[in-house]
């Protein structure tokens, strides 16, 4: 299949696209990055696949994510505007995520939130994300202030542990009838929770995960549990992103996240990445994110869950030993 559009035509494409044309975009995007992204393109020679094999979705091989850890992952060849890295732990590698346009990612970003909850514009945004803000490089701190910037309303900002002064914010929003986003990463909603349980039943509270070492790991169950009694709520809202994916999916209560209109999910095997599970079976998620139009838009993630027919998707946990041998195998070569 020929990639005839140049790349701002595509990524107009990308930005608008629709149900009904999410295959054939796929499936030019992928002739595109096998072609033009050294990395990829070597992995998919280690898989002995030529693009030319590729006729549906489901042929197409994901790149596994560790990969980002030792390798520039670039389609084309150009400087990056930004580099998104992950937080990682003490000892641990980051990923780095080359951005070649930061407005593209965060125009991405806002149109998939507003695919869910309406225009940015109409929120208050109050975000306790202390262990992004206290380093560089960040694709979440990056969306959140956009956010911000964004809104009208100037009480939106960023806390970072400064607690008392959350709450009387939270409090004055309330009172004022504002549409108001507490958007948080786990260890810091507990403690705020903790520390001042209030009714926040009128606000949307969302998690972007993580306890970062800084609290015992819960599954997403008790998590929400815990912040829906503080704060008298019946639903926590969740954020799925990460460094390596410019699309996002989110939870709005309850246990399975929707993927933005950019955005796709399909379950492997987790013993045969090439072999794709039927709905509602258990596996490893691979996410097809045609905004990573610049990096590589097919990745295998180290999360476990399960697909829903309506295109939803549960996270169950992380692959045990996930750092894969056929990963391994490619960084050795490519070394």
């Amino acid at each position: 299949m020929a990639f005839n559009s140049n790349a701002e035509e595509i990524k107009q494409r990308i930005l608008c696209v629709k149900q009904n044309d999410f295959e054939n975009l796929t499936l030019q995007i992928f002739q595109y990055q096998a072609n033009n992204n050294v990395i990829y393109k070597h992995f998919l020679d280690l898989l002995k696949i030529h693009p030319s094999d590729v006729v549906h979705v489901s042929d197409i091989p994901f790149l596994p994510i560790a990969l980002f850890k030792q390798h520039a992952i670039k389609t084309g060849t150009w400087e990056a505007e930004i580099r998104f890295t992950s937080s990682g732990t003490t000892g641990q590698t980051p990923s780095t995520h080359h951005i070649r346009n930061l407005n593209f990612y965060l125009t991405a970003a806002r149109q998939g939130f507003e695919g869910f909850y309406g225009s940015v514009e109409e929120y208050c945004f109050l975000a306790l994300l202390p262990s992004y803000l206290e380093r560089s490089g960040s694709s979440l701190i990056a969306m959140v202030d956009a956010f911000i910037q964004r809104s009208k309303y100037k009480e939106s900002g960023f806390f970072l542990y400064d607690f008392d002064a959350l709450a009387q914010q939270l409090q004055s929003c309330i009172q004022a009838n504002i549409p108001t986003v507490l958007i948080g990463v786990s260890f810091a909603l507990l403690d705020f929770a903790e520390q001042y349980p209030m009714d926040l039943s009128k606000v949307i509270i969302m998690e972007t995960g993580g306890m970062k070492g800084k609290r015992k790991e819960l599954i997403r169950k008790e998590l929400h549990e815990q912040l829906g009694q503080a704060f008298q709520q019946r639903s926590i809202h969740s954020e799925y992103g990460m460094t390596e994916l410019l699309s996002q999916a989110y939870a709005m209560g309850g246990e399975r996240f929707l993927p933005s209109s950019t955005m796709r999910i399909l379950i492997s095997d987790i013993t045969d990445p090439r072999s794709f599970l039927p709905d509602e079976r258990t596996g490893k998620i691979n996410v097809i994110d045609l905004a990573n139009f610049d990096s590589c838009s097919f990745i295998a993630t180290e999360d476990l869950g399960k697909r829903w027919q309506d295109g939803s998707f549960e996270i169950l946990g992380r692959v045990d030993n996930s750092d894969l041998r056929g990963c391994n195998l490619m960084v050795e070569v490519l070394n």
